[in-house]
């Protein structure tokens, strides 16, 4: 497929910039600490005693350094949700970048497990060479003991010894962990060894305490390579020294001192900053919401709705949930489908029951009998689970709204983001930039559009009724076509005439959404399987359109 530069740079370029100087920030580093410590007088004896294994395990920590003050910044949620919603002060790329974040937080995490194998690899040949060059000149200068002296003895009776393997230890578990076979079968293992990060930043920054390595203070009077008073060069044996060459008779005896510990002036910046984020949403989300009701759907979704104080939302945000009847430490993002107004205070999100968390959680919330809608009054309403609610948090679809022309894509329970779009266009679609909205909803099952069928059929309605009847552009997809029924009430008619069997020939409707909107920026944003996201945005970057740039945005929760 043919590349449009002007749709890649529009799609690709911020965040290959950003990866530019981040790769560049890390390679200048790398190549400054070694060059210090392989040229540097300071470093002379350290680096005849230790060889390139120095220069190796200085450069991959001063990356490490690096890695781990910028790893924890894209999970500042809030700090980049107000940046979001700062409009004059970040352009609409700038806030495409931080749709990136967590991508850059998965990045910095691979480096820092990259530069740790180097770091620890370069440590283990010091560590031997401590042993085996141990210097009887110079002792101030040795880690080890004495000569030959067994190199895991040196390890586990040191400072940096002992903390580099706690180290080890909790970045393997937090390292594997993270992998998506255990993120989607066990998401609790994920949830709770990525907590031990403040177990790992504290462990790090008293890491250099031992003071293992240590530089030379006393350069001037103690020139690297200079002859001490007792100490002849082979190179003079049998001759005076001329006046010339007294200038290479050491002052003093050489002096060492243990590196100052960096670390935290790193990560105290960060650390600091995340941590008072994380008291800011302890504090905002400490009060228990109410839950008000309580709706089960089609194909095991069920909706919640909820009433907080003070609680605003824009559409396309995301809160986080938690409750303690199922798991005191655990929490999961699920999209806003309706948002608070001024006529009405409740917010709800719909959740597909899938996993431990969410069934439990569907126990908790709906009692056995199966009743199909439970809505009681207050007084009469019976008790809900303890949830507590953080955020709201920024996303991409709150873009949906500043382009012209914007194209949505769903998959299944990926409806969810655009529901609350959708919702939002009921109440008034005049007072937004948008003009025009193609949604593609795609599902397996008939039963599932029946989620938001009446929320579809209602907007249809009104944009008819407001002459408008081109602002919504809706196709609807049903893939599995086993025991296929049609949506035959007449409330669904607007519904069914839009349903399709099969998936979207993607490329067609490119073709209609480019042939109709020339000279524009069209928004493009998904929210589904991988498949259809790659499609999506291999499209978006082809040269096929010309005269209509298609900007991708993907949903990902941090």
């Amino acid at each position: 497929m043919v590349l449009s530069f002007k749709s890649w740079f529009a799609n690709e370029g911020g965040k290959h910039f950003v990866l530019i100087l981040w790769l560049g920030a890390n390679a200048w580093l790398f190549l400054r600490t070694f060059l210090t410590y392989s040229t540097g007088q300071q470093y002379y004896y350290l680096y005849k005693m230790l060889g390139l294994g120095l220069c190796i395990s200085r450069a991959s920590a001063s990356v490490l350094n690096l890695n781990c003050s910028l790893v924890l910044l894209p999970m500042c949620r809030s700090l980049l949700t107000c940046l979001r919603g700062t409009h004059t002060l970040s352009s609409r790329g700038t806030r495409r970048l931080l749709d990136k974040s967590k991508t850059f937080h998965v990045a910095c995490g691979i480096a820092i497990c990259i530069f740790s194998v180097v770091h620890v690899s370069a440590h283990l040949v010091n560590v031997v060479n401590f042993s085996a060059f141990y210097s009887e000149d110079l002792p101030a200068l040795n880690l080890a003991r004495y000569l030959g002296e067994d190199p895991r003895m040196i390890i586990l009776t040191t400072v940096p010894g002992i903390t580099g393997v706690l180290l080890v230890v909790i970045l393997f578990l937090m390292f594997t962990a993270s992998s998506y076979c255990i993120r989607l079968s066990n998401y609790e293992i994920f949830w709770y060894t990525h907590n031990l990060f403040i177990v790992f930043y504290i462990i790090l920054m008293v890491h250099m305490v031992g003071g293992a390595l240590k530089y030379q203070t006393n350069v001037d009077t103690h020139p690297p390579g200079c002859l001490r008073p007792n100490q002849s060069s082979p190179e003079l044996q049998g001759e005076e020294l001329e006046p010339g060459n007294e200038e290479r008779r050491c002052k003093e005896e050489a002096r060492f001192h243990p590196h100052y510990p960096q670390t935290w002036m790193w990560v105290s910046g960060p650390l600091c900053l995340y941590c008072a984020e994380r008291f800011y949403r302890y504090i905002r989300s400490s009060d228990p919401v109410t839950i008000v009701t309580v709706i089960r759907h089609p194909s095991e979704v069920i909706e919640v709705r909820m009433l907080k104080r003070d609680f605003k939302a824009h559409p396309g945000q995301y809160i986080v949930l938690n409750c303690p009847g199922v798991s005191s430490f655990e929490n999961h993002p699920f999209t806003l489908t309706t948002c608070p107004t001024e006529e009405k205070e409740t917010f709800g999100v719909h959740m597909r029951v899938v996993g431990d968390w969410t069934e439990r959680f569907t126990e908790l919330l709906l009692p056995k009998t199966g009743v199909e809608l439970e809505i009681l009054p207050m007084v009469q309403q019976r008790r809900y689970p303890k949830l507590y609610v953080d955020g709201p948090f920024g996303s991409s679809s709150q873009e949906v709204f500043n382009y012209e022309v914007s194209l949505c894509v769903a998959g299944g329970i990926g409806v969810t983001p655009f529901a609350c779009v959708l919702h939002a266009l009921l109440d008034g679609w005049k007072q937004f930039r948008l003009r025009r909205l193609y949604f593609v909803w795609v599902c397996r099952e008939l039963q599932s559009f029946y989620w938001f069928s009446e929320l579809l059929c209602a907007l249809h309605h009104k944009l008819w009724q407001e002459n408008r009847p081109d602002y919504l552009n809706l196709k609807l997809f049903v893939s599995q076509t086993e025991d296929l029924q049609s949506m035959s009430e007449e409330k669904y008619r607007p519904l069914s005439s839009r349903l399709s069997i099969g998936r979207p020939r993607w490329k067609l409707l490119f073709d209609e959404i480019s042939n109709a909107n020339r000279q524009k920026h069209v928004g493009v944003f998904c929210c589904g399987p991988k498949g259809i996201s790659r499609t999506l945005h291999k499209l978006c970057n082809s040269g096929r359109y010309t005269g209509v740039t298609f900007e991708f945005n993907k949903e990902s929760f941090s």
